[in-house]
């Protein structure tokens, strides 16, 4: 057998996988059990009715078939419909809507269709650590677009080349730092497209947990947005639909062109009674977002209680992220607490001497936690 391709040995490693890995081997030492404040996987799932338009669905003649390859008509218009409704942007269903099985499998192949080979690609630093992968495989370089922790997380356009970039990924609110977004972000986002040619990608998987009575801010709601980005929709975060993997890529319509084309060629659509899952969430009674947006927004004050000045502002997502003191690292809080952060390195440079801890975990958990972090600190 010949030697792996290139494009395989280009991948980093895979972070998340590398954290469970870590925690199954200090959790298989004796000891009190690990408590895991590491990994944001929503522990609250979708509403009743939701699952029980999965269940409906699978009970069909036709359910078990291949779906339409881009997906159900009716599933973007609900998408369109909420992104009319509550984010005040118009989309066209046909053209400007991609149905995807999950947003993080958009993210690596919108690298695949926005940059060539030698081209580059701008992270935010820090970033969420699947977005490199997708630019390995595209064989592109990665480029580091500064965040400015003191002015709420906002880019720094004005301290990166303007040479030969395809693309720019940004997330608001942020994973990791939590930050949402704040007024002048997006603008400067579309005027350097403008001025570089480069596409703008807004990872908006957590655009509905914003905190402290903010409104969700869609980057399509910016002028000149459409033009020159687009933006992926979870139905992850807001609905607690993680395992179901669910997205979308909406906005410009030559890049959700260039999506759906490539899925045309490497997927046969998605379960289709999954996206009549999706269409009863979109549609259907919508108390339980704001229900999520209250639980984790009480979480992050009882951990704020604890870390205080240590905690970057959380102004949204599920997350905390914390400047963890000298000397105080991500593997000694395993090995000597049994407790599991997120380690701030596998975020970008500007990631170290930080970790992020989730609010996406049962709140017995996140107190047991923070009463270890607590004694790891004193």
């Amino acid at each position: 057998m010949r030697a792996r391709p290139h494009r395989l040995e280009r991948l980093p490693e895979q972070y998340f996988g590398a954290l469970l890995a870590r925690v199954a081997a200090e959790a298989a030492l004796e000891g009190e059990p690990v408590l895991d404040l590491g990994r944001g996987n929503p522990e609250t799932g979708p509403p009743a009715h939701v699952v029980a338009a999965l269940v409906r669905g699978a009970g069909g003649p036709a359910a078990h078939g291949y779906a339409p390859f881009r997906g159900l008509p009716e599933l973007r218009e609900a998408l369109a419909a909420r992104y009319r409704d509550v984010y005040a942007v118009e989309l066209d269903p046909v053209h400007e809507v991609a149905v995807v099985p999950g947003t993080k499998t958009a993210i690596v192949e919108l690298a695949l269709v926005l940059a060539e080979r030698g081209q580059q690609i701008l992270l935010p630093d820090p970033y969420y650590p699947d977005y490199p992968s997708g630019i390995a495989l595209a064989g592109a370089d990665l480029g580091l677009l500064p965040l400015d922790s003191e002015n709420s997380y906002a880019p720094r356009f004005d301290r990166v080349s303007r040479e030969n970039v395809a693309a720019v990924f940004l997330n608001y609110p942020s994973n990791p730092t939590a930050a949402a977004v704040h007024d002048g972000t997006f603008a400067a986002a579309v005027a350097f497209a403008g001025e570089t040619g480069a596409a703008i990608v807004h990872d908006f998987a957590y655009g509905d947990l914003v905190f402290d009575g903010r409104e969700p801010r869609s980057f399509l709601a910016e002028r000149g947005a459409r033009e020159v980005g687009v933006e992926l929709f979870s139905m992850s975060k807001s609905y607690g639909m993680a395992g179901w993997r669910l997205g979308f890529v909406v906005g410009n319509a030559e890049l959700v062109a260039r999506i759906t084309t490539l899925q045309d060629h490497a997927r046969a659509g998605i379960f289709t009674p999954v996206q009549r899952a999706g269409i009863a969430a979109l549609t259907g009674p919508q108390d339980t977002v704001a229900e999520r947006v209250r639980l984790y927004e009480a979480r992050r004050d009882r951990v704020l209680a604890k870390v205080g000045e240590l905690a970057a502002p959380c102004e949204g997502t599920f997350y905390v992220w914390v400047r963890l003191p000298d000397g105080l690292t991500p593997e000694r809080l395993l090995e000597e607490h049994r407790l599991v952060v997120a380690p701030g390195e596998g975020f970008g440079p500007s990631g170290t001497g930080w970790a992020r801890l989730s609010l996406a975990t049962p709140d017995e958990l996140i107190d047991g936690g923070l009463e270890r972090l607590s004694d790891a600190l004193n």
